[in-house]
């Protein structure tokens, strides 16, 4: 399944129902004074936030979402219904925002967050609030009310427990699907993730964890290169971001490529820098040097940085990555 990030969708509040003209129509009382009953108010269009969900697939498939309108009035004094509220559940960590201007309207971070979308319209008064001593038989009714009607722009933003980030080929795809039962697709070449991937870490002493694949950055991902703002976008909201490092590239290229993860976090948003992290040099099964790992974890170490060797193919190091991400996640909850 496909997973949607971001739509336009126009939401309309139901119509107001109309106010009815009547008179009552009793034995030996031909003339009776007005009984017309008010229409009832249009429904509200509501956007509610649902753990349920985790994309926004279903606007692919329908972009338009209205409530139900008010019933007329009737005689007898009978008040029409009020209309139905339409409840368009999205998943926690949605934003929803002014699609010409992008202010954000509502950010939804909690279960059952909810956020009046388009209100409905009142319904119009019957012709029995309208009669005076100098029109005792009014023939008209209060006019009805439109719901409001307008465009709006959604965003998700995942939530997660960990983020896994790094430079395209890095091994993330590779990473998430031996720490979780997440099928992404793996393969050697770069962008094979083109959609954030979601996971659940089981703990043996601790509370299951959600790690977050976000898709390969690179260079320039702070000025949309790559899709960089709607990758970047799903880290915002991870409290632990694991950068993984291809370790077998020449030279000192693993600490390259940290620096512009780090620098495109920056550049993005300066607080992500200082966001709990931790460094995961991966295949070291094609690392024949021993020396250059303690080199590696060396440079890592003098910017006091947290570092741990794996080689997600041949699932080494593993355990040790598990304790390490379980001692981190207790600590922030602290």
């Amino acid at each position: 399944m496909a997973f949607i990030d971001e739509a336009k969708f126009f939401v309309k509040g139901g119509d107001g129902g109309r106010g009815c003209v009547s008179f009552r129509r009793e034995k030996h009382v031909p003339k009776g004074g007005p009984d017309g009953g008010d229409g009832g108010d249009g429904g509200d269009v509501i956007i509610e936030a649902s753990r349920r969900l985790s994309t926004l697939i279903d606007f692919r498939f329908r972009s338009h979402f209205k409530a139900e309108r008010g019933f007329h009035g009737q005689g007898k004094n009978k008040h029409g219904r009020n209309g139905k509220n339409y409840i368009l559940r999205v998943p926690v960590g949605s934003i929803i925002k002014d699609p010409e201007t992008g202010e954000v309207l509502a950010d939804l971070v909690e279960d059952h967050d909810q956020y009046i979308a388009a209100n409905g319209g009142r319904g119009g008064l019957g012709n029995s609030h309208f009669a005076t001593a100098g029109n005792r038989t009014p023939r008209y009714a209060g006019d009805s009310k439109p719901g409001e009607e307008r465009w709006l722009r959604i965003e998700l933003k995942l939530i997660a427990d960990v983020g896994l980030i790094g430079l395209p080929n890095a091994g993330k795809s590779t990473l998430l699907s031996k720490l979780s039962a997440a099928n992404p697709k793996v393969a050697s070449y770069p962008f094979t993730t083109l959609e954030p991937q979601l996971g659940v870490l089981q703990f043996k002493n601790h509370r299951p964890c959600i790690i977050a694949d976000i898709p390969g950055l690179i260079e320039g991902a702070h000025q949309g290169a790559g899709l960089g703002h709607k990758f970047l976008r799903h880290v915002e909201r991870t409290k632990l971001l694991l950068h993984v490092i291809d370790a077998s590239g020449e030279n000192d290229q693993p600490v390259s490529d940290y620096r512009i993860l780090a620098n495109e976090l920056n550049r993005y948003k300066e607080e992500l820098l200082d966001r709990q992290k931790l460094v995961v040099l991966n295949k070291s099964d094609l690392i024949t040097n021993e020396g250059r790992i303690t080199k590696l974890k060396n440079i890592f170490s003098t910017e006091g940085l947290q570092t741990i060797v794996i080689s997600a193919l041949k699932s080494e190091g593993l355990d040790d990555l598990k304790e390490h991400l379980a001692e981190l996640l207790e600590d922030s909850i602290d």
